[in-house]
């Protein structure tokens, strides 16, 4: 059997970067097993020292960590136990501090602040889980964005990430055989960008199916038929044509994806 990696993250705050970079990496080895444990808040020397004493099975440490007087007992430890280790904001952090001289401040975790930008986030989250499905002319006109698509197109997630990143995303669903409210199109007269969001039939109708059997009501079976669906998809395609809105297919792409590229979107928009 082959051997299983041990790689620990080690983070001064809440270990969401590290975490995320170590795990888009991994992803890359597929056929490599790993074992990775994060370990975050790791802001005073007691505790590195703590955590490095039981890092004598580890093959590599990532670490997020701003203290030089703990990064170099992490080092320290490297040379001396035979764990790489890695300081993943050094090197940018190097490349700011070359700009113009200016040294980091060494204050861990100040990327997370009370501050407008996170009361932006949290007013944010508010609209997102309160106005679900909302249809008001008010709501709509508050939004910085508009997601329009038939069932299961992940619209209510995609708001719900979108919300954690201080984006106000509505949610307009397309129901057949029924007409799209006038708050919709009176949004877009008042400058509200909208985007609509696909997927395929095959993919659609897997998680209709799925839907309904968690509903209990199997009987809805139009919902998820491929003909009824693809005729669904037809004449939202021809909703987004008219009203000229971008589109975006969500057959392939995670949430997160498909929240990057409405972020994308967004920003060639605003310039």
């Amino acid at each position: 059997m082959s051997k299983t990696y041990q790689i620990v993250l080690l983070s001064d705050a809440t270990g969401e970067t590290v975490t995320a970079a170590a795990n888009a990496v991994a992803s890359q080895f597929v056929k490599m097993p790993v074992e990775i444990t994060m370990y975050p808040f790791v802001r005073s020397n007691e505790r590195a020292k703590s955590l490095i004493e039981g890092f004598g099975s580890v093959d590599l440490v990532i670490y997020t960590i701003v203290s030089t007087e703990i990064t170099d007992q992490i080092e320290a430890a490297s040379q001396s136990l035979g764990f790489k280790a890695v300081s993943l904001l050094g090197p940018v952090m190097k490349a700011f501090e070359n700009l113009d001289g200016i040294l980091p401040s060494g204050q861990p975790g100040k990327q997370y602040k009370v501050d407008k930008d996170y009361l932006e986030q949290v007013s944010a989250i508010d609209y997102a889980i309160l106005h679900d499905d909302g249809l008001s002319a008010e709501y709509l006109r508050q939004a910085d964005v508009i997601l329009v698509g038939v069932s299961r197109t992940s619209k209510t997630p995609t708001c719900i990430y979108l919300a954690y990143q201080g984006v106000r995303a509505a949610n307009v669903p397309l129901v057949p055989d029924q007409d799209v409210p006038t708050t919709f199109t009176e949004a877009l007269a008042a400058g509200v960008p909208a985007i609509g969001l696909i997927a395929s039939p095959m993919r659609l109708s897997q998680v209709r199916q799925n839907r309904l059997k968690a509903l209990g009501k199997p009987e809805l079976i139009a919902y998820a038929e491929i003909k009824d669906i693809q005729n669904e998809l037809a004449s939202a395609r021809l909703f987004f044509e008219k009203h000229g809105l971008p589109i975006i297919d969500v057959t392939r792409r995670s949430i997160e994806e498909t929240a990057a590229a409405i972020r994308g979107i967004l920003t060639e928009r605003k310039t």
